[in-house]
């Protein structure tokens, strides 16, 4: 099987250094030594293992993609920047025949969707890489189309937890919430309560000192208009491995349908977890 090519965007990140860190312990794939990082970022360099990465600014980054290109030939790209710069990377990925893996939530996800249709590349854009929780997360879109307004009536309250350095509200959450509306409960994103300080979440979340720095506990309560009845949907992430893990399975099922001509196809975490 032929080496598959990657590019981790968003070093020194937490998430991408985790990303770039599975890529080098997998033997089918070679992670390329150069990164697209945010013009805040003063190092020019970082360590991922015994491998040094060369850090690319958006003011250099056209240039130095041409002389990558040349050098490396053809590489995914994996994308675990800032909510900030999602539209706009895109965009680049896309004018520079360059397919990605968009592990990076907030942005303009229409956009994001168009402009991957109307290129020649193919990506997994997905909110969220877990593949337990996008499973979950199928299962409620299962009820939420089959039961239509079940839990009319109830009312609900989401609370999510991640790490201080987290700039938006959680793309999973968000999307929970579309799947909840649809079985009859009114919510909308301002609504969320969405904790970002070590203190509270050590205190009042009780979530582990070790992993305080990089977590993603969510709680989704529904409660029946009487009070009677109670429902409550919990998933915790200590760490950042399982999302790296699926960002690696998302990796070569893009691969996969590259080499089946795939252009201007958008595929999401699901696509991923069906293999079709």
């Amino acid at each position: 099987m032929e080496t598959i090519k990657v590019m981790v965007n968003g070093l020194p990140g937490n998430m991408s250094t985790k990303a770039a860190e599975h890529v080098l312990q997998d033997s089918s794939l070679k992670l390329i030594p150069y990164s697209l990082t945010g013009p805040e970022i003063e190092a020019t360099e970082t360590q991922i293992g015994s491998d040094t990465v060369r850090l690319i600014k958006p003011d250099e980054r056209q240039e130095m993609m041409e002389s990558v290109k040349k050098a490396e030939g053809m590489a995914i790209c994996v994308d675990y920047t800032h909510p900030d710069s999602v539209n706009d990377n895109a965009v680049f990925y896309c004018e520079n025949g360059l397919p990605f893996v968009m592990g990076t939530t907030g942005g303009d996800r229409t956009r994001l969707v168009e402009a991957v249709q109307k290129s020649d590349i193919a990506a997994v854009i997905a909110p969220n890489m877990a593949k337990q929780i996008v499973a979950f997360q199928a299962m409620m879109e299962y009820a939420a189309e089959t039961f239509p307004d079940v839990f009319n009536g109830y009312g609900l309250e989401v609370k999510e937890s991640h790490q201080q350095g987290k700039a938006d509200t959680s793309g999973t959450a968000k999307a929970m919430i579309g799947y909840f509306n649809r079985l009859g409960v009114p919510f909308t994103k301002d609504q969320i309560r969405m904790e970002r300080e070590p203190e509270v979440q050590r205190s009042e979340w009780g979530i582990p000192e070790a992993y305080l720095s990089g977590h993603g506990w969510h709680t989704y309560s529904l409660r029946s208009e009487d009070g009677t009845v109670f429902f409550q949907f919990t998933h915790n992430v200590n760490g950042r491995d399982i999302y790296a893990r699926g960002t690696l399975d998302a990796i070569h099922y893009l691969a996969k349908k590259i080499d089946q001509g795939a252009k201007g196809r958008v595929f999401t975490m699901i696509d991923v977890l069906k293999g079709v």
